[in-house]
């Protein structure tokens, strides 16, 4: 095998509803293979389901985004990281077992089935406001960025009317062509922010995830403002932008589908089903779970050498056809769960049962209540995030 390859990533989606074009031929021709970073730097890009879900168990590989070697997709990603105290999404056993059960009960099945009745009435608000207002409607900002934004906020304690300014600077941060200084702006801002909400509950802590981990923190003894601080930010990004992105998106492509679009609105127990589809199909983290090598590790005939970084490229595996039938066909009878969307292994995405849930409520209730919903504009004059860690839709208008 010659693990050389001239692709250049992140490589552009040229088209809404596929992976780029050279991940078919990476996986094809040289699944474990170096590739170019816009940083100039190489590292080594895996393209098939079974290679990245084994080197994400493998302990001999790093989540440690300051690591010399841990790929960059854009300038400054380790100057930004080195601003933080380490978050559960960056660390590493031991360590990473403890801080991601300190939060662990936050996101139960049982606990999200508890949110279920206040996430309906948030869903059910929205598109009151959209049938009672003109036509067309920007989706993303009607019902798509409300409805994941008003929970994580309710979750975590952080007030909803300060939306815009996190929402404002997440863009900032998560986009590619943002300048570095710009971004660590964003990030400076953004933490501060979170470190003066985290101050007033210590003084007073509120009945929400922040203001409980406080309490049970300072209870076992390990109350570190810096260390909540962290896990908020982490959490309100996470928890506010990939769901808002699924949303447009997995609108977009029912839309786009018809056929799927009526089995759903005539049998509602197709959508968990749907749901697992969307997010194979989409993929739209594409490299959060990229690695660095830890030790010399030898993958698929390849040596990969400690300090070289690994980029898991998420949607290439989950096209891969070894393990998905006609991998580029939506299929919402599929039901395959094993994607790696949300990750594998110990770092699997901890809001996996809540962005299930919401994005369950959102699209059972958004069809049927608006059975006439349709796209605005033609597809190829919706502005798709091309230049974002996170892909989706800027704006998505609708009409019905």
């Amino acid at each position: 095998m010659n693990p050389q390859s001239a692709v250049a990533l992140p490589a552009p989606r040229t088209c809404p509803f596929a992976p780029p074009a050279e991940y078919k031929r990476l996986r094809e021709e040289t699944p474990i293979s170096k590739v170019t970073l816009p940083t100039g730097n190489t590292a080594w890009a895996l393209t098939r389901h079974e290679d990245i879900r084994t080197m994400l168990t493998d302990p001999r590989f790093s989540s440690d985004r300051t690591a010399p070697g841990f790929p960059a997709l854009v300038a400054g990603q380790q100057e930004i990281a080195a601003g933080f105290k380490p978050t559960m999404i960056g660390m590493d056993a031991p360590e990473h077992g403890p801080a991601r059960r300190a939060v662990l009960g936050e996101f139960t099945v049982k606990r999200m089935r508890a949110l279920q009745p206040r996430i309906q009435q948030i869903v059910d608000d929205c598109i009151d406001t959209m049938l009672a207002g003109p036509r067309p409607v920007d989706l993303v900002q009607a019902l798509s960025l409300p409805v994941p934004s008003l929970v994580i906020c309710e979750q975590l304690g952080v007030p909803y009317a300060d939306h815009e300014f996190f929402q404002a600077r997440t863009s900032r941060l998560i986009s590619r062509a943002s300048a570095v200084d710009v971004r660590i702006k964003a990030r400076d801002e953004l933490q501060a922010y979170l470190g003066d909400l985290v101050t007033r509950k210590e003084q007073e802590p509120s009945d929400d995830l922040l203001g409980r981990q406080i309490v049970k923190r300072r209870e076992d003894g390990t109350y570190d403002r810096a260390d909540l601080v962290g896990l908020a930010f982490l959490l309100l990004i996470a928890g506010h932008e990939t769901t808002a992105n699924m949303i447009s998106l997995g609108t977009l492509a029912l839309l786009e589908h018809p056929e799927d679009l009526a089995a759903l609105r005539a049998d509602p127990e197709k959508t968990p089903d749907a749901i697992e589809e969307l997010l194979r199909y989409f993929t739209i983290v594409d490299s959060a779970t990229s690695r660095v090598a830890k030790a010399d590790v030898e993958m698929g005939g390849v040596l990969i050498k400690a300090g070289e970084g690994v980029l898991v490229l998420g949607n290439a595996a989950n096209h891969d056809p070894d393990v998905f039938d006609d991998p580029d066909e939506l299929n919402i009878d599929r039901g395959a769960r094993h994607h790696v969307a949300f990750g594998f292994g110990a770092h699997q995405c901890l809001g996996q049962n809540l962005a299930r849930m919401e994005l369950q409520i959102v699209f059972d209730t958004l069809f049927r209540r608006i059975p006439g919903l349709k796209r605005g504009a033609p597809v190829d004059d919706l502005p798709f995030k091309d230049d974002s860690g996170i892909y989706g839709m800027y704006e998505f208008p609708v009409t019905w």
